[in-house]
C-alpha cells in the first residue's frame, strides 16, 4: 500500500510580502518523509476567509491531512479557525476545555485573560484539541486537517503532538551521488535507469561551486533494497 499523503497549507500576508520567511514548509517536509507520510503538495495563501476555505476543501478533499499553520493568534486578522469551521460548515465557540487551560495558564503568568485572548479558545465544534507545551494556546484538528500556529517554535511542538496520532508507512529513504557533469550530459542514461526501476524517485539537481559545475542524482524510496541496488547502477553508470 502507498503511503499516506499530505498536503501543507501556509497562511498569512507576511509570508507572501516578504516580511516574513517562512520555515514550517521545511520542517514539516522532513518530519513527515520520517513518519512515512508523503507531503504532496504546499500552498501559501492570504489572510482571506474565503481563499482559506477554498484551499482547506480543495486539499483535506484531494490529501488524507492537510496541515496548516498561521493565523490562528488574538488579533483581527487571525482568521483561520473562523475559515476551517466555514470550509465543513460547522459552527465555532468559545472551548469550555480551551478555556480552562488558557485560563489558568494567565493566572499562573499573572496576566489578564482578556477578550483578545479569549479569541485562542474559539475552537469549531467537533475538533481536539492540540496540545501547545510552549505558549498554551492550543491548535486543533477538525476531520483530516491539522490546524497550528505559525510561530516556528510552537508550530514545530504541535506537530510533535500531532503526528504520534498519525498512522504512517515506511520512512522515505534517499541516497545522492554527486557527478561533476552537466544534467544534459547525464539526462539519457539517468532516465533510462528511472524506467527500470518504476517504483522509486529519481530527481536530478545541478550546482555549482568554485567555478565549477555539476549534478546531485538522488534516489528515493521506501524499499532500502530496491533503493540501493538502484544507486549501484547509477554508480556503475556514472563512476
Amino acid at each position: 500500500m502507498p503511503n499516506p499523503t499530505a498536503a501543507m497549507l501556509v497562511i498569512g500576508d507576511e509570508i507572501l510580502s516578504g516580511r516574513t520567511r517562512d520555515s514550517n514548509l521545511h520542517y514539516i517536509a522532513c518530519e513527515l518523509t520520517k513518519h512515512g507520510i508523503t507531503l504532496a503538495e504546499a500552498r501559501v495563501v492570504a489572510d482571506d476567509h474565503a481563499e482559506i476555505v477554498e484551499a482547506v476543501q480543495a486539499l483535506s478533499n484531494k490529501y488524507d491531512h492537510l496541515f496548516t499553520s498561521g493565523g490562528i493568534g488574538p488579533t483581527h486578522d487571525d482568521i483561520t479557525a473562523d475559515a476551517i469551521a466555514a470550509a465543513f460548515g460547522v459552527a465555532i465557540t468559545h472551548r469550555a476545555d480551551a478555556m480552562a487551560l488558557m485560563s489558568a495558564h494567565y493566572e499562573r503568568q499573572n496576566m489578564p485573560f482578556n477578550e483578545a485572548r479569549q479569541r485562542m479558545a474559539r475552537i469549531p465544534d467537533g475538533a481536539a484539541l492540540i496540545d501547545n507545551p510552549v505558549s498554551i494556546a492550543p491548535g486543533f484538528s477538525l476531520n483530516n486537517v491539522h490546524v497550528m500556529a505559525g510561530v516556528p517554535k510552537i508550530f514545530e511542538a504541535m506537530l510533535a503532538s500531532v503526528l504520534p496520532t498519525l498512522t504512517g508507512g515506511p520512512p522515505l529513504l534517499s541516497q545522492t551521488l554527486r557527478v561533476q557533469r552537466g544534467e544534459g550530459e547525464i539526462a539519457a542514461d539517468f532516465g533510462a535507469l528511472a524506467a527500470q526501476f518504476p517504483d522509486l524517485s529519481m530527481g536530478s539537481y545541478p550546482f555549482t561551486q568554485n567555478g565549477s559545475f555539476g549534478t546531485n542524482l538522488v534516489i528515493r524510496g521506501t524499499d532500502p533494497g530496491r533503493v540501493s541496488a538502484a544507486m549501484l547502477r547509477l554508480t556503475e553508470l556514472f563512476e
